[in-house]
């Protein structure tokens, strides 16, 4: 059995596994969640014609026992289970693989159950969590960086009499991006002008998608994409740290694009001043279980 741990929004945290005292004894709901295969029938079709599909949440059921001889221990880890796994708070199921983790975000959908006890030395409990999202994600991050400047250090430091670069850029404006999750994943650019930029733009190759913001960087302004359904944002970062929303000036052409699963050519450019943009593309996979 790997290992689980739960934390709530408040940033409780309660772990259960193979061993007392959380003693996890099954887990449903950790493979490919349900598929709504949508279709519409005409009249004299045989058969239906089959219009969309789209997964639905997952219900994840934990099955355990609280073990330990001692009965006012066993209602000390009864009431750690009902505070962390509280239901009026979000959380995440974290699942360590060994050698790697994965990550759901959830609700609970009832609160821990306990039945009656018995034995004299563990206690019957069972949960029952909801994850709208259904897919699971790594822990962190992946990003990758299409122009990035390098340290020009190497030691033992020699300093010629011209002088030495602090660092090297690098620029290059098409990319390479491999999504080795299940599915499509959405993505947050980022588009630092260290110059003027005028009307800079993301393109995935593949599909021909791109998303064009008509607005002028200053130096020191962060163009800031986000393609997530239900949090598509576009928004410039001011360097004082405040935020303006520029969605509306987006090219109406625009299509916030995921990465498919696989390879992923990715290109960014500017009507003027492409050189003066340090670009990095942040993404997590999804996988449809683990």
């Amino acid at each position: 059995m790997a290992k689980l741990k739960y934390v709530n929004s408040n940033n409780k945290s309660i772990e259960l596994g193979n061993t007392a005292p959380f003693l996890i004894i099954t887990v449903d709901g950790l493979g490919s969640p349900q598929n709504e295969i949508y279709t519409q029938k005409s009249p004299y079709q045989d058969g239906v014609t089959v219009t969309g599909s789209s997964l639905g949440s997952r219900n994840i059921v934990l099955e355990g026992k609280i073990i330990d001889s001692n009965r006012a221990n066993r209602q000390i880890y009864r009431n750690t289970l009902l505070s962390v796994l509280n239901p009026k708070l979000s959380g995440k199921l974290i699942m360590d693989l060994g050698n790697e983790q994965r990550q759901i975000d959830c609700k609970v959908e009832q609160a821990p159950y306990f039945a009656s006890e018995s034995g004299q030395n563990h206690q019957d409990f069972s949960i029952s969590l909801i994850a709208p999202n259904p897919f699971w994600q790594d822990i962190e991050d992946s990003k990758t960086d299409i122009s990035t400047e390098t340290g020009n250090f190497e030691f033992p430091l020699e300093i010629p009499a011209e002088g030495l670069e602090l660092s090297i850029r690098t620029i290059s404006f098409i990319t390479n991006i491999y999504n080795q999750g299940d599915v499509d994943t959405p993505i947050k650019v980022k588009l630092k002008a260290i110059g003027t930029v005028i009307n800079p733009i993301i393109e995935k190759l593949d599909t021909g998608g791109f998303i064009r913001v008509k607005r002028e960087l200053a130096e020191g302004d962060t163009l800031e994409i986000n393609t997530a359904f239900g949090n598509k944002r576009v928004e410039i970062i001011k360097p004082d740290g405040s935020r303006e929303n520029v969605f509306h000036y987006i090219d109406y052409k625009s299509t916030f694009f995921s990465l498919s699963g696989g390879d992923n050519t990715i290109k960014y450019d500017a009507e003027l001043g492409e050189n003066n943009l340090d670009v990095s593309i942040y993404y997590t996979p999804n996988y449809l279980g683990i």
